[in-house]
């Protein structure tokens, strides 16, 4: 069931190309963009990571797959800001999960058998192998730059065919890579507009560590871009782990009630 629950932590998070100057990897056509400055393009994820909403609800249907299962189900999302997040599992139409994510703690009750956990966001690392905090989880949601810091230095992978930037020069990478060091290297891929970011990859060399966040669609509702469409994609030693994520009734700005209890009679879950 820990494995289970962890699923609705990471709810998270390719365009199709057209003509001109392509060139064919399979049967997709990819189109040259223009040459743009790196700090253009870091301009960009800056905004895009300012631009929150003050509350969010969406009902997402969730596809996941890992080395022993899959799994699909509801998931009902109430987030405020900053603050905390609620999520409620149904499957087959049977609310079984209901759990709620704050800055320094994470509780669920498993209802199937009646009981609890009270723990901190450790226990992602312990599932998945990754450490992920309130703030990624949000941006995750919400389809904002995942660990972006606006302290930190910045660089443009040069690609002919599409605008990315990293946390790590080339050379950087390459000598990470051979020497195991123990970081994360992000690397942020542009739609071919650059107005947006459609997919992210973390990295960790050293504890084998592989994400890929793809936003497959958006949905703009008042001024902010929602995914409508994301997956997930975790590889590590231990696993391999897909979610895709379909965001329904997706509700911004309008008041949430965040809403979680214990039943007496629930004991700590074994």
């Amino acid at each position: 069931m820990m494995r289970f629950f962890s699923i609705v932590v990471l709810f998270t998070l390719h365009i199709g190309f057209t003509s001109c100057a392509k060139k064919i990897i399979g049967d997709v056509p990819l189109v040259k963009v223009d040459r743009k400055k790196t700090s253009e393009l870091v301009s960009i994820i800056d905004s895009i990571s300012k631009i929150t909403p003050s509350t969010f609800y969406s009902k997402i249907t969730t596809n996941y797959k890992d080395t022993n299962q899959e799994l699909s189900f509801k998931t009902s999302v109430r987030l405020i800001k900053d603050s905390a997040v609620t999520a409620m599992i149904t499957y087959a139409g049977i609310p079984i999960v209901n759990s709620i994510i704050t800055k320094d703690s994470l509780q669920f009750t498993n209802k199937k058998d009646r009981c609890f956990v009270k723990t901190n966001l450790k226990l992602l690392k312990q599932e998945f192998g990754v450490d992920f905090d309130f703030k990624n989880l949000q941006e995750l949601l919400l389809g904002q730059p995942l660990g972006y810091n606006p302290l930190q230095k910045y660089y443009q992978i040069h690609d002919p065919y599409s605008y990315i930037v990293s946390s790590h020069r080339k050379r950087e990478i390459k000598k990470m890579e051979r020497k195991n060091f123990d970081d994360f290297i992000l690397k942020y891929y542009f739609t071919n507009d650059s107005l947006g970011i459609n997919k992210m990859e973390i990295e960790n060399n050293k504890d084998s560590t592989y994400i890929i966040v793809s936003y497959l669609s958006k949905k703009k509702i008042e001024s902010f871009w929602i995914p409508s469409e994301v997956e997930v994609i975790i590889t590590t030693k231990k696993n391999k782990i897909q979610i895709r994520l379909n965001y329904e009734k997706i509700e911004i700005n309008q008041e949430q009630e965040i809403y979680f209890t214990i039943p007496e009679n629930y004991e700590a879950c074994n």
